[in-house]
């Protein structure tokens, strides 16, 4: 809680035996798109001890970034909320570097590997395993006491710990998420196709967005949080009180003709050291263009 995770859950680890199968059948039919690395190291995605050898616990934790203030524009193109601040990767491993520090202080020679959405790891598996949330119908994982609007990170390491349980599934008969997809890419309750998520074609996607899309994006330029922003449990959501995930000031003020004249020169300014880098200037041009 000090170094700013608002959750964090301990699980054995182990063979990820209830989600292989699922793993094997969504890349079968290729629910990935262009996203070819989902296909690597899949016996390491599915087994920490092979992917850190000597690995006994995997330790997940939860940071929260919900901001308390969105773009103000509504007729801005839409940006989604992880990304306003800075890139998430460097933020987490910072803490999580901390973390380790001070149980190798606390408890001798351990040994201990970070991971943060850069490795072959299912986070939101071990999360959920590791009793922090189940895992929605739209495939994010969602807690009822805080929602969805968070960032997963693990630190394994080769020492056995007290283990936690896994919690129940409280989405019900809701459908919300399934409904409001404006690409229909949540297929069924808890599969997610995703070379039909507007997430996807926004970032993921390096060639040119298909024609077909056009039209059903809902405004969105980079990410989409439609399915969690309609989800229940995230009227539990609290503002974060991480410094680090503040927008630059000016963004939140762009209105829908600066962002069409975007320059470089802005794009570099306003995300500095945001997530939003991952598409470059190119791709966020190419993004709002196929809004108009």
């Amino acid at each position: 809680m000090e170094l700013g995770f608002m959750a964090c859950g301990i699980s054995k680890a182990e063979f990820l035996e209830e989600e292989a199968p699922r793993l094997e059948k969504w890349l079968s039919e290729n629910r990935n798109g262009e996203m070819k690395y989902m296909e690597n190291y899949f016996d390491k995605r599915l087994d920490p001890r092979i992917l850190f050898e000597g690995c006994k616990s995997v330790i997940s934790v939860l940071v929260n970034y919900f901001p308390s203030e969105t773009q103000q524009d509504p007729e801005a193109p839409k940006l989604s909320k992880y990304a306003y601040g800075e890139d998430y990767h460097f933020v987490i491993k910072r803490k999580l570097n901390e973390l380790l520090l001070f149980i190798q202080s606390e408890i001798g020679e351990v040994e201990g590997r970070i991971f943060v959405d850069s490795a072959p790891v299912m986070d939101k598996a071990w999360a959920k395993k590791s009793g922090l949330g189940w895992i929605g119908k739209n495939s994010n994982l969602i807690t009822n006491k805080s929602g969805s609007f968070f960032f997963i990170g693990e630190l394994m390491l080769d020492a056995e710990l007290q283990y936690d349980t896994a919690i129940g599934d409280y989405c019900g008969t809701c459908t919300r998420c399934l409904d409001a997809c404006p690409t229909g890419a949540i297929i069924q309750p808890y599969v997610v196709d995703g070379s039909k998520c507007i997430s996807y074609f926004t970032i993921e996607l390096k060639d040119a967005i298909p024609v077909p899309m056009k039209g059903q994006f809902d405004n969105w330029m980079f990410g989409c949080d439609i399915c969690q922003e309609v989800c229940p449990w995230n009227r539990f959501s609290k503002p974060h009180t991480e410094a680090a995930f503040l927008p630059h000031p000016d963004l939140l003020e762009m209105t829908k003709q600066q962002w069409k004249n975007i320059s470089k020169e802005t794009f570099d300014i306003l995300f500095k050291k945001s997530a939003v880098k991952r598409t470059k200037f190119k791709g966020l041009k190419r993004n709002i263009d196929f809004l108009e």
